[in-house]
């Protein structure tokens, strides 16, 4: 455990006695007081929730179920509301709500008030009493809400994918280095075994050499249309656009739905890159990690018009390409190479042969980073203070590759990257995409 959780150990030990009752739970747990199966609350990791749309109640349902975690707040602009994705109502109201029933139901206990809810993000990051937070917002909110954790000695796990533009990508890798936090990338099919299993039999050579990898990822995302609600009771919707321009609300404006179609703000470009993004954070994330490239990227990036099949291409420093779509195998990565392929999907992995999928590495072989289980590697490595599977800067270099997409299908040309530097040589244009404005005070 780090020295901050010691220092919160400290401090809890010397206010206990002095704690009221009435800030304490109207029925204590046994494992509250360190008896039954949990670990004793100084143990423990605790944990606030920043965001609580479906990726934050997705998050918070897995952290809580670790009996090391003690999930002491939860925090979201909207009180409570069914205006982001799905159908139940989702905010920092019924989280909290969820929470304080998930630990009286595991207690056996009547009730349960150890959860804090609150509106406004500073709050909860203020308190000396959390280890650690799961940030999942909209992507414009990514960098500013890294960067103010990290300053707060909070490991973080956070939402995919990692950024916005480049630059706050680079501001948040920065951040995270230098207040020394653990931060967990939430791409989490590096901790899936069959995509690890692909990525090793392309590593080692079991497929030849290779020469193609191909990848589905969507299409980027597109201006805001017109249109003008009332703001919901309860919604601070002036801080929900935080650093992106001033707006009228709209449902589909704030809704976090998956089916951009209808209408989310992953749909809209003030505040994401679109589906290239979004799924570019795992798909691409998974050819980086196959190609040995987590600290690098791509010299350049071919539109559609140039690229290799009429798609958007990924050249490398090896002249591997990188392709846009998801090829002529089964997979929605898949790597060919000049002796077999091999493609994978989420539950399922295909290869030209099918020995390949039974293959054990050789001791000499590279053998990658294990984790079967996404939260559980981000909680060791808060323990151990190490990197996880998917840390911040292979996020980053991930993310990158997914904004450079980006701004090659919004330019419609190719562009040149150098990935040391981390800029676009010779096209003015497409480089001023790489940042951008950024309204007062949430500004990276």
């Amino acid at each position: 455990m780090s020295s901050r959780s010691l220092n919160r150990r400290q401090f809890v030990q010397r206010v206990a006695l002095a704690t009221s009752a009435a800030a304490l739970p109207t029925i204590i747990p046994a494992s509250a007081l360190g008896r039954g199966r949990r670990p004793a609350p100084s143990d423990r990791i605790t944990m606030g929730f920043i965001g609580m749309g479906s990726m934050g109640m997705n998050n918070l349902r897995g952290f809580i179920s670790k009996e090391d975690v003690q999930v002491v707040a939860v925090c979201d602009v909207n009180r409570s509301g069914t205006n982001y994705a799905g159908q139940d109502a989702k905010g920092w109201e019924p989280a909290q709500q969820y929470v304080n029933e998930t630990y009286a139901d595991g207690a056996g206990a009547a009730s349960y008030s150890g959860c804090d809810a609150y509106q406004f993000f500073w709050q909860l990051l203020e308190r000396d009493d959390i280890d650690a937070v799961c940030l999942a917002l909209p992507d414009h909110w990514h960098g500013y809400m890294t960067v103010a954790a990290a300053k707060a000695g909070k490991d973080i796990y956070g939402e995919k994918p990692l950024s916005r533009t480049i630059y706050e990508g680079r501001k948040m890798v920065d951040a995270v280095r230098k207040y020394d936090v653990v931060f967990q990338t939430g791409s989490q099919q590096r901790s899936d075994e069959r995509f690890r299993h692909a990525c090793e039999l392309a590593r080692n050579g079991y497929l030849g050499d290779i020469q193609k990898v191909y990848s589905r990822v969507g299409g980027i995302s597109k201006p805001v249309p017109d249109g003008e609600e009332p703001i919901p009771d309860g919604f601070l919707y002036e801080l929900w656009l935080g650093n992106a321009p001033q707006a009228p609300y709209t449902a589909a404006r704030v809704s976090g739905a998956y089916r951009t179609d209808e209408g989310a703000w992953r749909a809209w470009r003030p505040y994401s890159a679109g589906h290239v993004a979004d799924w570019g954070a795992h798909n691409y994330d998974i050819a980086q990690w196959g190609l040995g490239t987590d600290h690098t990227g791509p010299l350049h990036v071919l539109s559609a018009e140039e690229g290799e099949e009429d798609e958007l291409t990924l050249i490398y420093e090896s002249g591997i390409p990188v392709i846009k779509k998801e090829g002529p195998h089964e997979g929605m990565v898949q790597f060919v190479g000049t002796e077999g392929w091999v493609g994978v999907s989420r539950g399922d992995i295909w290869a030209s042969d099918e020995s390949l999928l039974s293959v054990e590495m050789k001791p000499s072989d590279t053998h990658l980073y294990r984790s079967d289980d996404h939260r559980r590697d981000f909680l060791n490595s808060v323990k151990n203070r190490t990197r996880p599977i998917c840390d911040i800067e292979i996020g980053h270099r991930s993310s990158t590759i997914c904004l450079l997409s980006e701004i090659v299908m919004r330019t419609g040309r190719s562009l040149t990257w150098d990935p040391a530097k981390e800029k676009i040589v010779g096209d003015e244009e497409a480089s001023s995409l790489l940042t951008r404005e950024m309204r007062a005070p949430w500004i990276v």
